[in-house]
Formats: C-alpha cells, structure tokens, sequence
C-alpha cells in the first residue's frame, strides 16, 4: 500500500495550526507489521513558491518541500490559512497553482482563510463553502457566485473540502482520514491527539457552552458544562437554581442579565447543538436522538429543530450525515 500524498502549501504569514495541525493528524496514520516496522498512511509535502524559508504568523520558520512547479503528484492539495492570502500577489499564485493541478488532484481543500486561495482558482462557482465565522461577509462580498455557510466547521461540496479556522481543520483532517481509512483509523487518530469530542461538519463554529463562559463571570458560569452533560436530565428552572445555590427568582434575573437569554432559551439551545451533532455522527433514529438530548416529545423536538435551523431533523442528516456518506462511499458510489 502506498501512502497517499498531501501537499500543504505554505508562505509567510501562513497560520502554524492550519498548517500543523493537519499535517500531525496525517503523521499518525500508521499500520504497523509488528512493534517496529509499520506503513504510513500519508506522506505529507510543504510546497511555496519557492524554495526560500518562510515565517508563520507566531514567527515559526519553515522550509518546503518542494515548488509549484517541482511538486511531485499529489492526492490531496491543502491551502492553510493567513492573512496574506487577501493579497493578490500571493492569492492568485496559489490559485494558479490549484488551476494547473486539479485535473489530476482528487481533493482540493482550505482550512479558514485559505479559502481565499481555493476561491481566486475560479473552481467553486456554486459551491457551498465555508471559512471562519470572522471572513464570511468579506468572502460572500468578493466571490458572489460561492454559496458561504456561515457557521460549519467544515463542508465538502464534490471534490472541494473547506473548513473554518485553526481546530476545525484537525476536524476536516479527521473527516478525511475516514473517507480514506474508515472510522476506527480516525477514532484512533482522535485519541491520539487527545480530541476531546471528534467534531462533524454540521456543528457550529461557537458552541453555546463556549458563549455562555465567555458571557457569565459569577457562579451561574459554571453550570454550562454541567448542563452540556446531563441534557437528558431536568433542567427546569429549580434544578439550576439549586445548582447554583439560588432561589429561582433570583436565579432567572441574574442568568438572564449575565448571559442574555432566558435559562430555557440556553437550554433549549444546548439540546438543539448537542442533536445536530448526533445526527450528523451517527445512524440512531431521530426519535432516541430527541430523547437521548431530554426533548420529552419526538414532535415538539421537530418542531422546534426546523424552527431555529430551517430545516427538519430528517432534512439536516441526509444533509450532514457521516454515517451514510461512509456507507455510500465503501458501496462504491
């Protein structure tokens, strides 16, 4: 078996996560013979321009591999992010080299910023793509004929993978390692670098949990991951209370001043995050999906899905679904 061959450009300016962090994902894709001797999965190449050294954002410095035009064939081309990307000069080499070698590429991809350098190629006319939540307007506003989804960690559209910012893009790699080795290679991936939660493209870029502890300073803060894990639980206004060691009264005014919505509306929201993610990573039917994030009823769940996200459950996971990409993908279609 011969290892499949990734090509992440690089220049000055290039954000080291983008670049690295996919880049180790790869790395940990053995199979080994016995205790010593093993087979990569992946041979991974830094291409530039040129042969120069160049500096990241956090001032790493880094030597490719190889030029645009020396670049051995590649399976996968990967534009990381950083802002010079916004910069012609540097865009549209990038860009012309995505042109000359899509042809003969199966999968062309960009993690946050990047997408600048896929988008200048000309390739994603109609393609649903997504970057960091901080560059979408400015992205939809310079290529109009992109379909932008403004908060998704990653999205594949054909052959074109794009991805949000930094850690979304360990996400994608992941995603990508499944497609090419299967399910447990990734998992085993994820364990490896100690991932907390291994992330499907449907999910938001900023989790509710997130917002609620940037938001709230005082005790309520910390009922954002007690809630995250026990969403199956009552939740009702009393429990969180108690949790917080307040009277109820006092609890809904403080929690609504710290962080802006009702408790209700935060927990409503944290089932309707968490059921995205199962959805999209697994085969369980909607009705255990609704159960299983504390929705007593499977219609109220629907009801209230297809009203904050515009879509039914059903729709969202022929949509979104790694399950049946994967069975579809080892069918051979």
């Amino acid at each position: 078996m011969l290892p499949k061959r990734i090509g992440i450009i690089g220049f000055d300016g290039v954000v080291t996560v983008d670049l690295a962090g996919p880049a180790d994902a790869f790395s940990f894709v053995k199979f080994y013979d016995d205790e010593n001797s093993y087979t990569a999965g992946y041979e991974v190449i830094i291409i530039a321009s040129t042969m120069r050294p160049f500096t990241s954002d956090s001032n790493l410095v880094l030597k490719p591999h190889a030029t645009f035009k020396t670049a051995p064939p590649l399976d996968t081309i990967i534009v990381p992010g950083g802002i010079r990307l916004r910069e012609p000069n540097v865009s549209n080499s990038v860009a012309n080299f995505i042109r000359e070698r899509a042809p003969q590429t199966r999968r062309l991809v960009s993690v946050c910023a990047g997408l600048y350098g896929l988008a200048a190629s000309g390739l994603l006319g109609g393609r649903r793509v997504t970057t960091h939540w901080r560059y979408t307007q400015d992205v939809a506003a310079r290529y109009p004929a992109l379909r932008v989804e403004n908060n998704s960690l990653f999205i594949k559209d054909g052959p074109f993978y794009t991805s949000a910012g930094c850690t979304a893009g360990i996400d994608l790699a992941l995603f990508l390692i499944e497609e090419d080795y299967g399910p447990g290679v990734s998992l085993s991936v994820a364990r490896d670098l100690v991932v907390y939660v291994k992330r499907s493209g449907g999910q938001e870029q900023y989790s509710e949990p997130l917002r609620f502890q940037g938001e709230a300073v005082s005790r309520v803060s910390d009922l954002s991951t007690w809630i995250l894990t026990h969403l199956n639980h009552d939740l009702s206004v009393e429990t969180l209370a108690a949790r917080a060691c307040l009277c109820p009264r006092q609890f809904c005014r403080r929690f609504k001043r710290e962080v802006g919505v009702t408790p209700g509306e935060f927990v409503q929201r944290a089932r309707i995050d968490e059921a995205r993610r199962r959805l999209a990573a697994t085969d369980t039917n909607i009705d255990a999906v609704a159960e299983s994030v504390g929705f007593k009823s499977s219609n109220t769940f629907r009801r209230i899905f297809e009203r904050r996200l515009g879509l039914k459950p059903v729709e969202f996971r022929r949509r979104f679904n790694n399950v049946n990409f994967r069975k579809s993908a080892f069918n051979g279609c």
